[in-house]
């Protein structure tokens, strides 16, 4: 594992484990760029992750990881934030990072990810929440101001698929990120969810490939036995689909890293 970008806190109330831990954690499987994400504070559902009181701890704590790191394995700073037109707050978005992941987690209001909420998936139309889903992704995109997309085929998580085919329903959001210049991570955390494959599929990973968009890797890791968790698997799959590159941020800067 060389790689690994979108990691939590317990900050965010629903991780456990400290950030040395899973930092040692990486370090031991080789990691060379570790990245913090951890969900970024906002007046939505704050029951799932930190608070605005929250953000110079957080800072502070991964600059005690960076110092212990120094020489041995970079350790990256950012946010994972949820693209909410209405409360994204500046105080995120003007924060000193390496980088910013921009993830839909939320429906008009719904937590589509969520296992409290899944009997939602029962009163709705299955292709209608997949466009709506990515035609967040697409807005999230235009947007502008995030440098990774997080998941972003998360609302296959509880293995509901659409009838429509899916390369159709997530053509445009894949051209909008395309113009942007984001990337889109390849994240082993599906597999350990019920749909039990990465974020994206294959389907649209291959899209991902003939367009040219860059990747990174994560783990998602909210305890200490998620990190680098099938991240060979990960690897593997971006190699099956070309690609021999994926991007690590420094200071909202681009840089590729051979895998």
């Amino acid at each position: 594992m060389i790689v690994d970008l979108h990691n939590h806190t317990p900050l965010c109330n629903h991780a456990t484990g400290t950030p040395i831990e899973y930092a040692k954690a990486a370090f031991n499987q080789g990691c060379k760029y570790y990245g913090f994400s951890d969900h970024a504070p906002m007046n939505f559902d704050q029951k799932y992750r930190m608070s605005f009181k929250d953000m110079d701890d957080y800072k502070e704590s991964i600059e005690m990881v960076k110092a212990e790191f120094k020489g041995k394995m970079e350790i990256l700073f950012g946010y994972e934030v949820d693209y909410l037109p209405g409360f994204i707050d500046e105080r995120v978005m003007g924060a000193k990072v390496d980088y910013l992941i921009g993830s839909v987690h939320f429906l008009n209001g719904w937590g589509f990810d969520n296992p409290e909420f899944i009997g939602e998936y029962k009163n709705r139309d299955i292709d209608q929440i997949y466009i709506d889903y990515f035609n967040a992704i697409k807005d999230m995109a235009r947007y502008g101001k995030f440098d990774i997309v997080g998941h972003i085929d998360l609302i296959k998580v509880f293995n509901y698929k659409p009838k429509k085919d899916i390369r159709i329903i997530a053509s445009d959001a894949l051209k909008e990120i395309k113009k942007s210049g984001m990337s889109i991570e390849l994240n082993s955390a599906g597999l350990r969810k019920p749909v039990g494959e990465i974020y994206p599929g294959d389907e649209i990973l291959e899209m991902m490939s003939q367009m040219g968009i860059d990747i990174t890797l994560s783990s998602d890791a909210h305890c200490v036995e998620h990190v680098g968790l099938n991240m060979d698997k990960t690897i593997e799959k971006a190699k099956k689909f070309g690609y021999n590159e994926v991007v690590i941020y420094q200071n909202r800067e681009k840089k590729m890293v051979k895998i």
